[in-house]
């Protein structure tokens, strides 16, 4: 199904909106780590995932993603030779300023944070952050009104993605996250796998998905900033 929103971002906001933007080297990190921390730094349960491209090689530039917020700003996060640049772009009458005024310096702290980490830490810290790419994988979907095949899958992945990560399955709740999870896969399994996601089906899967989204958000968070 079209991504009017990212058609939009590509043909109109990239060139034609007011943005703020910063630029972060990477060391003494790696690209992937880096984009990953962003990632997340930049996400909350009003963000809307529209676009990402992850680099073939973790420790090169190429990898790219677009937010899209609720209150009708895209945010651009790109992993370029040298450096990682977080571009917000905003409406008239409104600013940019929280990505230069809160954003900036809580990924510099923690980019600090992370890495004085132990390399078994940073690797649950960044595969949680997957299950987190992978639930807005999914809600992008859904609202795209995409296959159920392509819904089915990306449940699935986020849920399997969970389920090696120590950190994740330990933690209070995640057993109802699974069982939700599991929950959907059996509903989506069930429709006819190469017709669009069911209207009917939206709200509850999205406000599900909403749910894990904030719990996980709220799980990275604390094992990050500790």
């Amino acid at each position: 199904m079209e991504n009017r929103l990212l058609t939009q971002f590509n043909n109109v906001i990239r060139t034609q909106w007011s943005f703020t933007q910063f630029e972060l080297s990477y060391e003494p990190l790696i690209p992937k780590q880096l984009f990953e921390l962003a990632y997340h730094t930049i996400n909350s349960v009003g963000m809307r995932n529209i676009f990402i491209k992850q680099s073939s090689d973790e420790t090169k530039e190429g990898s790219h993603t677009i937010f899209y917020s609720n209150t009708k700003k895209f945010t651009s996060i790109e992993a370029l030779e040298n450096k990682l640049r977080l571009t917000k772009y905003f409406p008239e009458e409104t600013t940019g300023d929280k990505l230069i005024n809160e954003v900036k310096p809580k990924l510099e702290k923690r980019k600090l944070s992370f890495s004085s980490k132990k390399n078994e830490l940073k690797t649950q810290i960044l595969k949680i952050i997957l299950v987190e790419r992978k639930l807005d994988q999914c809600a992008n979907f859904v609202m795209l009104n995409e296959i159920n095949r392509k819904v089915y899958f990306a449940i699935g992945d986020a849920r399997e993605s969970a389920a090696v990560v120590p950190i994740f399955m330990e933690a209070e709740g995640s057993s109802l996250i699974q069982l939700a999870l599991n929950k959907w896969m059996t509903n989506v399994q069930n429709l006819d796998q190469e017709k669009p996601f069911p209207d009917n089906l939206v709200p509850g899967l999205l406000k599900n998905l909403m749910q894990i989204k904030k719990w996980v958000l709220n799980l990275v968070d604390n094992v990050l900033d500790k």
